[in-house]
């Protein structure tokens, strides 16, 4: 089979298109054969070397696609299923063996396309606004990033639980997407994010940040906040955020501070169920809206560069036989 291997830590270009043996699906295990991998910033980390993985490998988490093997001890899913899952690995290939446990079928009115790009960057939108910091009517939260794929869902989602949504964004073509989301937008090039967020709350502050930005937006996203609110700290893409004091959270109003990732918020199938469902539910019934754009398999490198230097808005997916 087609799939993208990494020899060794490095950038883009130490992603190629390489001939793989074959896989089987292990006890517990379905074969997908995938039509859709989403890519993302955790990609970026593997292939680099920020997260420990061992070399040789194929990256990946997320995709989409259909059943055609399954292991001893199988019953979640069935040859033939139409399923998608934020939590394989190897998904920059023509084929994945993926714990039938993380898999969930995709609903009619959702397109397997669609349904690889919501997983992982929906269900993250969907614990953020529901669990992290669970969004009301009346609450302001600032969404960093606001047209990226992640931004985007989480702006529709937040307006879909009653909240007003900031979001910053480097560009008037972003900003027009952003607004679309339903976001009020900040252009980070142009204005202090946090002066303008307190300008545009009456200096009361929001009561949450969505924070996937890291080392850039950090500190000004800790004085954007209200009294007692919520920094999540959910991604670094420009970089790890710097070490803090405690005492500055008391400073600056009795802060709350966390640093939560999808794998804590989708620990059970039960759970994974319920978010999946819901973002698929809203995808299927025209709630939520998914920004996709396409590249072939082959072009791996170039969508990792594309998500590095943070041009890209919604979702990049990889797609094999292209």
């Amino acid at each position: 089979m087609k799939a993208i291997r990494v020899d060794a830590p490095g950038g883009p270009e130490a992603m190629r298109l390489a001939d793989v043996p074959d896989l089987q699906p292990r006890d517990g295990e379905a074969l997908v054969r995938i039509e859709a991998a989403g890519v993302n910033f955790i990609d970026v980390y593997h292939r680099s070397g920020a997260y420990v993985l061992p070399f040789p490998l194929v990256p990946g988490q997320e995709g989409a696609g259909t059943v055609v093997a399954v292991g001893g001890g199988v019953s979640e899913v069935a040859v033939g299923d139409r399923l998608a899952f934020a939590s394989g690995s190897g998904t920059y290939a023509e084929l994945a063996s993926v714990p039938a446990a993380r898999l969930v079928r995709v609903p009619q009115g959702v397109s397997t396309k669609q349904a690889a790009a919501a997983m992982l960057q929906g269900m993250t939108a969907h614990y953020l606004a529901t669990s992290t910091y669970a969004l009301k009517p009346g609450d302001t939260c600032l969404v960093h990033a606001a047209a990226g794929g992640v931004g985007l869902l989480l702006s529709q989602i937040a307006k879909l639980r009653g909240a007003r949504v900031i979001g910053t964004v480097s560009s008037e073509e972003k900003a027009q997407l952003a607004r679309e989301a339903g976001a009020e937008t900040i252009l980070y090039t142009k204005e202090d994010f946090a002066a303008a967020v307190r300008r545009m709350t009456g200096d009361a502050g929001v009561q949450v940040v969505y924070d996937g930005v890291g080392r850039d937006t950090f500190e000004r996203s800790l004085d954007s906040l209200a009294v007692r609110g919520t920094m999540a700290l959910f991604g670094q893409a420009s970089g790890a955020a710097p070490p803090i004091d405690p005492q500055i959270l008391n400073r600056k109003g009795s802060l709350y501070l966390t640093r939560p990732t999808i794998v804590h918020y989708t620990r059970t199938r039960e759970e994974l169920l319920a978010r999946s469902g819901d973002v698929l539910g809203w995808i299927a019934a025209g709630k939520l809206k998914v920004r996709i754009r396409e590249l072939p398999l082959s072009e791996a490198a170039e969508a990792h560069r594309l998500l590095e230097s943070r041009r890209t808005a919604g979702k990049l997916l990889l797609i094999p036989g292209i």
